[in-house]
């Protein structure tokens, strides 16, 4: 089942979100609505705040990322294979390298892209959707996507790290956002 996305603007995408358990009401049915919800938008990560659940998971597939890249660009991320998988309990172990800039964009934020200084590596430690533990670093585009939805779990929006001016300038199309006043390919939650 395709779920809302939750829009700028609403309370839950500020919270921390919280840690859960295998016992996690309806688990698996969520998170194939979560995967069905973020390719019924075309997304390629979406976090569960976005959803409207203040919990820590997200899905990421950066792999359909790099697959579309051409074999120039695929040079400029060595060792980036791009990954399909759900994190659960993820907790930044560490992040390092110098920060890169990349275009980016948010399906609570919508028509609204801007570049992003993010670390190359992030490593984590998290759970997938069996409750099996891992420690992980991930790189390049994968490590970006992976520190957008993981910066959801935290509260924190990719706009948080635009310089004041910035954001300064996008707040008429952010409170358009948060009000409604936007045309979507997808449903939304707008908080009233």
């Amino acid at each position: 089942m395709i779920l809302p996305i939750v829009a700028f603007g609403h309370p839950v995408l500020r919270k921390v979100s919280e840690d859960i358990t295998p016992d996690y009401p309806h688990l698996q049915q969520f998170i194939a609505n979560m995967w069905e919800t973020m390719y019924g938008s075309s997304g390629v990560g979406l976090a569960a705040p976005q959803v409207n659940k203040a919990i820590r998971l997200f899905v990421v597939d950066s792999e359909q990322i790099i697959n579309n890249l051409e074999e120039d660009e695929k040079a400029e991320y060595p060792g980036d294979q791009g990954v399909k998988q759900v994190f659960i309990n993820a907790h930044i172990v560490d992040a390092e390298g110098k920060e890169w800039p990349y275009n980016e964009g948010c399906l609570s934020i919508p028509k609204i892209r801007e570049d992003v200084y993010r670390p190359e590596t992030i490593r984590l430690r998290y759970v997938d959707e069996n409750f099996q533990p891992h420690e992980q670093t991930f790189h390049g585009i994968t490590a970006r996507v992976i520190f957008h939805e993981y910066d959801h779990l935290d509260g924190k929006l990719f706009i948080d790290y635009l310089k004041p001016l910035k954001r300064r300038m996008l707040k008429g199309k952010l409170e358009d956002i948060s009000k409604g006043k936007i045309s979507t390919d997808y449903k939304m939650i707008f908080h009233k």
